[in-house]
């Protein structure tokens, strides 16, 4: 069926036309698809995915979904699950705590298309602004944790964690197989904690700090503050641990170090923790940036990205991304960590609430929630014989013993009863815990709850620390975060930061593997409705029934277009989501006895994050070979199954494969693999390829993770958030990831967690329910069809210019294309980065560079670009393929080693200096075709110098005068 772009005036069903949106996602309409068969030598639509698309994978049927919905009609059908979720006040803290976001920050960063449509800024020269504010946040950690630097963010709280003591490995020098965790640890962190330690062989002691102290551990990971709110001075036992060559990591409550004593003022060689307090939603568990701060020694073991300070071309002070920009694809199997989407958007709110606040302003919010618990604690040992307040020292958090599992059990249904979520540690314990949106009215309401009588604050506001707990040093030094705290020089300056950086809401970003579609305005409305972003992940299920349901009908939407009989939804990015795929193969081969299947085939041309998770599996990585066409090399993959099949425990294949093509023989790999006995697991990072027209699940994939940042439109924020939910077959479901605290209602109790919270990012995951509900069962074939034709028309027009790596049988491609850029370099010293660089001052983002062939560029245009648009940047690179021969041929005076492309990108700076020695004009520097003069983008930076950089690493924000 063909959804019609003008459906008929003359029916109802025309004039409502529900189907509408499916035409203000897809780039080109009828007309203009038509044009783009044309030109590669199609009449019709079917005939090309036929020539384009295998016979054997194809599914022909179509998919078990409802047709579109109106725009209006999904948002009205989200929002009656929505009004299913009760929210109540949260007093559970266990990690997360209610907020305010700043509005000025919501409207500009988090609801601003130019804020989260922006991609990874590996093109640093175009997103200034993304890393000023990653800089921002990484200042922010170092100066609250005492550290010499700081990452640009981790997924969560958790994984951090488990981070922490995978680094401890590789710095300790203690022989021991033995990772210490505090027993005052979150519960969530030591579910992850111990299914990462598993796969690793170690193993993990929890215990008290004399454990801690007695023990042989190569690490030690201690709660500041504790899961019941308890601080305690950790000098002494990190002082202890280290003299056994521990290596120790301190979990913190970010907003608890603007007064508490930091981590490394107590010897700790990393803090970690979650920065959702500063003012970034809970979200029903995510999604959250991570921090991850640590001593210089360790910089180069460290996981995830690090923001640094480097120069460009002109000697002016530049930021990118250093030391670990792709280092899980560069080092593969060798890599720290697969890491690969960070949680951009997150640390850039986070940072942007310590910028508004300063100082003084975190300082006040802080004091505030501390004395307000101070004097909740007064009101306790006041009031009442039978209670008592446990903890003399705590931040946030008091711990009330009732004396009775009677009497906790009344205090704690009351709070329901008026709304009010408590925790309850245990028979006769609840613990309250303080936030920033804690007023005068919550405080009458919980001593009213708890000594019958509602009690004022106190008209002074009480710290109740001890001073040997305080910090005595001034926090947030730096101008950036003592400037803006009045709204309209917040705006200004979020706006300034905006304007240096190429998002999608100014030109197409053809990022091949990466799938930068539209994020529909309609699709990202109810990430914000307070209903999916003001719940606690542990809040009793019967006030969540609403969240349940999205997610479960989310789970069903998925396996509708993946064929699987089980979706998991707790990994929080695609790298986890492989994880967590190799975690369930590896469950499973063990439940039938074969604990010894630990070999991993993965192709030479796989993604980096392949190689690395099945390393932190604990499987050994067996490469397979490609052919010359780019596809796997079947007799070399039948040879290593055949030497291998008694430990083969899984192959890892992307489909259609990393190099653009679809492997004609997927069904027949499959097979193979099962017939040694292993599992298929199957990259789902090309996912925009196949909906509705092949299903993974029925070519023989027993696992897939799917990138809802990519085919499923969560937006990419700059480098996350993201998404990447599991799709199993029935014999792998048993083995999805549970969690501790609230239970998956589709996992089992023995199967560990591999993310925080029990969903993953759950608030994020309407975004991806509203663009399969709007565009309905035919709507999602018509943009796979769609994708597929914009890729290869980008390659058949482009092939005359430069090569095309690869393609299928019938010489096309699947949804992008490899134009290989070593021939121009042999003949003109032209690089591929010269081309990236260049195609900045045209207005565009380069596409995918070097990867996964050095040399390269990896084109994917999106079903959502116009034919227009396709054409800028189609004529962008044939405008740089003349410059590049202009150059050689050495016309008007131009050189291999002066011209527009080894100059760029050019600054309006550079462009209007006094002095200009180049062969070519300013003109032709600034404006190289036509269409740039409507609309210039001018990069805020000249070339950036990346040894320099890395040769002279700083990720903290320099001085106000390093700018001017």
């Amino acid at each position: 069926m063909t959804i019609s772009q003008n459906p008929t005036l003359d029916t109802f069903e025309g004039l409502f036309n529900e189907a509408e949106f499916v035409y203000r996602h897809l780039g080109s309409n009828d007309t203009k698809q038509a044009a783009l068969l044309s030109a590669i030598g199609y009449k019709d639509m079917d005939s090309f995915i036929d020539n384009t698309v295998p016979e054997p994978v194809r599914m022909h049927k179509e998919l078990n979904l409802p047709l579109a919905m109106s725009e209006h009609g999904a948002l009205a059908r989200l929002r009656a699950m929505a009004d299913n979720i009760t929210v109540n006040k949260s007093y559970i803290g266990q990690g997360y705590s209610p907020v305010r976001m700043p509005a000025v920050i919501q409207r500009n960063v988090l609801e601003n298309p130019g804020w989260y449509t922006a991609y990874t800024p590996y093109q640093a020269e175009i997103a200034q602004g993304r890393l000023e504010a990653l800089l921002n946040f990484q200042q922010v950690c170092i100066d609250l944790t005492g550290l010499e630097l700081a990452g640009a963010s981790l997924l969560d709280e958790a994984t951090a964690a488990a981070e922490a003591m995978a680094m401890s490995k590789r710095m300790s020098k203690s022989k021991s197989t033995q990772f210490f965790v505090d027993d005052r640890v979150y519960p969530q962190t030591l579910d992850v904690i111990r299914t990462r330690a598993k796969y690793f062989g170690w193993e993990v002691v929890v215990g008290d700090f004399e454990t801690a102290k007695s023990g042989d551990f190569f690490g030690a990971l201690f709660q500041y503050v504790g899961k019941e709110g308890d601080v305690k001075d950790l000098t002494d036992v990190i002082s202890a641990v280290k003299k056994n060559k521990t290596y120790t990591s301190v979990v913190s409550d970010i907003l608890s170090l603007v007064l508490l004593k930091s981590p490394a003022d107590m010897g700790a060689d990393v803090a970690l923790g979650s920065t959702q307090r500063f003012g970034i939603p809970m979200g029903f568990g995510g999604p959250h940036a991570a921090y991850f701060a640590f001593s210089d020694k360790a910089k180069r073991s460290a996981p995830g990205r690090i923001i640094g300070v480097s120069k460009d071309a002109q000697g002016n002070t530049a930021l990118r991304m250093a030391l670990q920009t792709r280092e899980q694809h560069i080092r593969r199997e060798k890599a720290n960590s697969n890491i690969c989407t960070s949680q951009v958007l997150l640390a850039n709110l986070a940072g942007m609430y310590a910028v508004y606040h300063g100082p003084t302003g975190v300082k006040r919010i802080a004091t505030r929630i501390h004395a307000m618990a101070t004097a909740f604690a007064e009101v306790i040992r006041n009031n009442s014989d039978s209670l008592s307040v446990v903890h003399d020292q705590f931040f946030d958090t008091v711990v009330v013993d009732c004396g009775s599992e009677k009497l906790a059990t009344q205090i704690f249904e009351n709070a329901d009863n008026v709304g009010f979520n408590l925790w309850r540690i245990n028979h006769t314990r609840i613990s309250v815990s303080f936030s920033e949106v804690s007023d005068q009215e919550d405080f009458n309401v919980l001593t009213q709850l708890f000594v019958n009588k509602a009690h004022n604050l106190p008209a002074s506001a009480t710290v109740s620390l001890n001073t040997e707990h305080l910090r005595t040093d001034d926090i947030l030094t730096h101008p950036v975060f003592n400037s803006h705290h009045t709204e309209h020089e917040m705006l200004r300056y979020l706006k300034t930061l905006e304007d240096r950086d190429l998002a999608m809401n100014r030109s197409m970003i053809s990022l091949g593997s990466c799938t930068m579609k539209l994020n529909a305005t309609s699709e990202m409305l109810p990430i914000t409705w307070p209903e999916f972003a003001n719940v606690h992940p542990f809040a009793p299920r019967d006030q969540v029934t609403g969240y349940i349901s999205m997610i479960d009908s989310l789970q069903e939407q998925l396996k509708a277009i993946t064929g699987f009989d089980e979706i998991s939804m707790q990994p929080n990015s695609g790298a986890s989501g492989e994880y967590a795929g190799l975690l369930a193969i590896r469950r499973y081969h063990e439940s039938l006895g074969e604990t010894d299947r630990d070999i991993c085939l993965i192709p030479q041309s796989a993604h980096g994050t392949n190689p690395a998770t099945a390393i932190m599996m604990g499987m050994q990585v067996v490469v397979v070979k490609t052919d010359e066409n780019g596809n796997v090399d079947i007799d070399n993959l039948t040879a290593k199954c055949e030497e291998h099949s008694t430990n083969l425990g899984a192959l890892m294949i992307t489909y259609p494969s990393t190099h653009g093509v679809f492997e004609e023989g997927i069904r027949h790999i499959c097979d193979l693999i099962h017939k040694h006995g292993g599992q298929v697991y199957m990259d789902g990072a090309n996912m925009n390829a196949q909906v509705g027209i092949m299903q993974p699940a029925e070519v023989g994939a027993d696992v897939l993770h799917m990138n809802l940042h990519k085919t499923f439109c969560i937006p990419h924020g700059g480098g996350g958030p993201g998404m990447g939910p599991i799709g199993m077959q029935a014999h792998l479901a048993p083995f999805i990831a549970n969690h501790t605290i609230s239970p998956v209602h589709n996992a089992q109790n023995d199967c560990s967690a591999v993310s925080a919270a029990p969903y993953g990012s759950a608030s994020i995951l309407p975004i991806s329910w509203m663009y399969i509900a709007m565009m309905g069962r035919d709507g999602l074939l018509e943009a796979t069809k769609l994708a597929l034709l914009n890729a290869n028309y980008v390659a058949d027009s482009l092939k005359d210019h430069y090569p095309v790596l690869y393609t299928g049988k019938n010489g096309r491609v699947a949804h992008e294309c490899i134009i290989d850029i070593r021939p121009l370099k042999e003949e003109t010293g032209i690089t591929e980065s010269d081309i990236a660089k260049r195609l900045m001052d045209y207005g565009f983002h380069s596409p995918t560079m070097s990867f996964p062939v050095a040399g390269t560029l990896m084109i994917e245009p999106t079903e959502s670009e116009s034919k227009e648009e396709i054409d800028r940047f189609i004529n962008a690179l044939k405008s740089i393929k003349a410059e590049a021969m202009k150059a050689k041929a050495g016309e008007d005076g131009w050189t291999l080693e002066d011209n527009p492309l080894v100059n760029a990108p050019h600054t309006a700076a550079v462009i209007t200096a006094d002095e200009w020695t180049h062969p070519y004009s300013r003109d032709v520097a600034a404006f190289p075709l036509p269409y740039i003069r409507q609309n210039k983008f001018w990069p805020s930076v000249g070339r950036v110098d990346d040894v320099y950089g890395d040769k002279n690493l700083m990720c903290s924000c320099p001085s106000i005068e390093n700018y001017m």
